[in-house]
């Protein structure tokens, strides 16, 4: 993985757009080529109508770079991929803070997914259990018979696992597990290929019949860790000292370990930043939030992602953990023209140092929105940045956007009623 100069870049919101593409061209070393997609979304029309079935055109959203990551001794800027106001610079300040008590130090499991197959109508499912632990060896060598990209790679099957499911609407079942190494691939399409081959397998093996053969989004043996470190006078305010700040995060967060209706909210937002990195990098969000929230409720009880403590020295300690399965080969990610920019800006990471970098962004994300609202409320900054949605909303020109949005702020009446009526106001002029 290369490393960009410095991701620590003070007032980078306040420089232009040409500014801010000019410095992300420069730190990853963008062609002229690059640099110019990243202004124009990337994809053509003739690409989508490829991409998808029925395509009838492109939609856009803003993409952006999150600074100040330091994630295992490196910088690391993170483009991200958003329409809501405010988290880019929620979690860019989250990550100075972050990177103040020496950055992130994260990791990440083998890339094994899960691919489950389903067999009913087995008349002895403890001999049938028997007979499948007896015959793994036999199975992986018919599933790595198949060959391919992956197994070059040096992926493939690893493991066979199988339980019995005694109670369910059907009756009785017994689900197969193949768990298998899909190296730089999120792997999906593998692992489905994989366990349609090995059906007929499991069928004479265990005598039952084979229904579906999928595989499973909980791919908690591919999970990503993240820590960090924030020293509390970092966090004082104006009016709150350090201490008192770490007290009021820790109370916030046990909050949302207590109660799955905090939880929901708090986990929502992690998935903040990391879909958006997800999202930027060409990667399946929605199996990355299927993912995450089961494994939230991995216990028998919805709760939180993340985990906060205070240190001997009274410093805010923070930790995430989830299953993140993430590519950098294959599907999307090989024919979006930004999403192969966005890898380049990240440093062209493997899988796994991808998952480490999003598991960070969750933590960051995360750190950024309970300090909001322990220390200030989430209306007070979010809003401000809203502001400017309101104004364009409203009708006003691009060149106008920021001087209205800082009157309404002014004011504090950001509402669109009073947008519209600057807006008019000027036009009147």
């Amino acid at each position: 993985m290369n490393t960009p100069k410095s991701s620590r870049l003070p007032g980078f919101f306040r420089r232009t757009l040409k500014e801010r593409i000019a410095l992300v061209a420069e730190l990853a070393s963008l062609s002229a080529d690059e640099t110019a997609t990243l202004t124009t979304g990337g994809l053509t029309s003739a690409q989508a109508d490829t991409m998808i079935e029925n395509a009838i055109g492109l939609y856009a959203l803003p993409m952006g770079a999150a600074a100040n990551f330091t994630i295992n001794g490196r910088d690391v800027l993170v483009p991200m991929v958003i329409e809501e106001p405010s988290v880019l610079a929620a979690v860019s300040n989250a990550a100075r803070l972050f990177r103040a008590g020496g950055g992130f130090t994260a990791e990440s499991d083998e890339p094994v997914m899960i691919g489950q197959i389903q067999v009913l109508d087995v008349a002895d499912p403890q001999a049938a259990l028997i007979a499948l632990r007896r015959e793994e060896a036999s199975l992986l060598d018919a599933v790595n018979q198949g060959g391919g990209g992956i197994q070059r790679a040096g992926g493939g099957a690893r493991g066979i696992e199988a339980r019995l499911l005694s109670d369910t609407p059907a009756g009785p079942m017994l689900i197969v597990h193949l768990l298998y190494d899909t190296r730089d691939a999120m792997g999906a399409n593998a692992v489905n290929t994989a366990v349609e081959r090995v059906a007929p397998e499991i069928e004479a093996i265990t005598g039952g019949r084979v229904n579906l053969r999928i595989l499973s989004n909980l791919a908690d043996r591919r999970k990503a860790r993240a820590r960090g470190v924030i020293p509390h006078a970092e966090l004082a305010t104006d009016e709150r000292s350090g201490p008192e700040v770490v007290q009021s995060i820790l109370e916030a967060w046990s909050f949302a370990a207590a109660d799955p209706y905090r939880a929901a909210t708090h986990n929502k937002g992690i998935m903040n930043g990391i879909d958006a990195l997800v999202m930027a990098t060409g990667n399946d969000w929605r199996a990355v939030e299927a993912g995450a929230h089961a494994y939230a409720a991995r216990n028998g009880r919805y709760t939180s992602l993340t985990r906060y403590w205070q240190d001997e020295r009274g410093n805010l300690c923070a930790e995430i953990e989830l299953p993140l399965a993430l590519g950098v080969v294959g599907g999307a990610t090989r024919i979006h023209p930004t999403a192969q920019i966005a890898l380049k800006i990240l440093g062209n990471p493997s899988a796994r140092e991808l998952a480490e970098i999003a598991a960070a962004v969750g933590l960051a994300q995360n750190l950024a929105a309970i300090r909001a609202l322990a220390v200030e409320g989430i209306q007070h900054g979010h809003m401000r940045m809203h502001a400017r949605q309101i104004a364009m909303a409203a009708g006003a020109a691009p060149d106008q956007v920021a001087a209205i949005a800082q009157q309404m702020i002014d004011e504090q009446q950001i509402r669109p009623e009073r947008a519209r009526a600057i807006v008019e106001g000027l036009k009147g002029r």
